[in-house]
């Protein structure tokens, strides 16, 4: 099971032991119906006395409650990255990485205002006046680039040096 499978499937939410208690069932399930054969009747267990059983189960819970807390890590930090990566351009947190895209349509040069929908559907718009005029291009390669203060990112075409300050909008 994948980290985003054992999310989905709200397994994140339960506590080691309880994890534990499922991954038993599960092995008990998984092993019983593996054994027996399909048209086969089900095979009843015979019941193990407790005192053999209680040092077993508390070893295999004890690597399950491990493995199971590196899953659970792991998809937190997975879940950390997909934030990162929806508020880039929104504000201060996430990567300081450029943005790198194509702007969806026609582009017909700079203009305060503006507003630029990328290919990964984020929209920016223009916030301060940078010219670029008798440009004609057709879904451009743009990069968007972190400025050093205060959350300010600057968007550049490919193959032009002229900058305009932008914010995310969308």
């Amino acid at each position: 099971m994948s980290a985003a499978e054992f999310r989905a499937a709200g397994l994140d939410k339960l506590s080691p032991a309880e994890l534990a208690a499922l991954e038993q069932w599960l092995q008990r399930r998984h092993g019983a119906q593996a054994a027996a054969p399909a048209d086969a009747t089900p095979a009843v267990v015979p019941a193990t006395p407790a005192a053999t059983v209680a040092p077993a189960a508390a070893a295999a819970a004890a690597v399950d409650a491990a493995e199971l807390e590196r899953i659970r890590e792991q998809a937190r930090e997975e879940g950390r990255r997909e934030v990162r990566e929806q508020v880039r351009g929104f504000s201060d947190f996430g990567s300081s990485e450029p943005i790198t895209s194509n702007l969806v349509g026609e582009f017909r040069g700079f203009g305060k205002g503006n507003q630029y929908t990328l290919a990964n559907g984020q929209v920016w718009e223009q916030t301060e006046e940078a010219r670029l005029e008798g440009v004609r291009l057709r879904d451009p390669a743009v990069t968007i680039k972190p400025g050093l203060l205060n959350n300010v990112w600057y968007m550049r075409i490919k193959g032009y040096s002229t900058t305009a300050k932008v914010r995310r909008i969308r």
